[in-house]
């Protein structure tokens, strides 16, 4: 079932239950941005003629900045979790997000997991990202610990 807006606890949810975290376009302001934050200034990332002879039609944006732009949507959207922390991440970069891209990501709650503490559960969270053509870009689990 895909989740009303509102805000959820680890009892309020189940398997399967779904997400849309809607859309976000990664422009070349924000490749700027996390280059200079980060100091990962490759040059397939901050140059189109360097990406194009690389073999990508245009500079890229770093796997962690879409990452990250994905937790952010996941923490904007109208249905959220109400979380501690999140406990890790396994995550893959299938495609490239190229500057000018919308990605459109969605989670599923695969499996809940109880812990010692009462107060507390942890959720896995699949997640899928696909830019604008709906090709998969990137993809991967998050286990987050949240209120019960």
């Amino acid at each position: 079932m895909t989740l009303a807006p509102g805000r959820y606890r680890f009892d309020d949810v189940t398997d399967g239950d779904r997400v849309d975290l809607g859309l976000v376009e990664v422009t070349p302001l924000l490749i700027d941005r996390f280059a200079e934050l980060t100091g990962d200034r490759f040059e397939i990332h901050m140059d189109d003629a360097a990406a194009q002879a690389h073999g990508f039609e245009r500079r890229i944006a770093h796997g962690l900045l879409v990452l990250s732009l994905i937790d952010g949507l996941k923490n904007q959207a109208d249905a959220q979790f109400e979380a501690l922390a999140s406990l890790g991440w396994d995550w893959r970069f299938t495609a490239p997000v190229l500057a000018g891209d919308t990605i459109k990501a969605d989670l599923v709650v695969l499996e809940k997991r109880e812990t010692t503490k009462p107060d507390r559960g942890i959720l896995d969270l699949q997640f899928d990202a696909r830019n604008q053509k709906g090709d998969l870009v990137q993809q991967g689990t998050n286990k987050l610990l949240v209120y019960r």
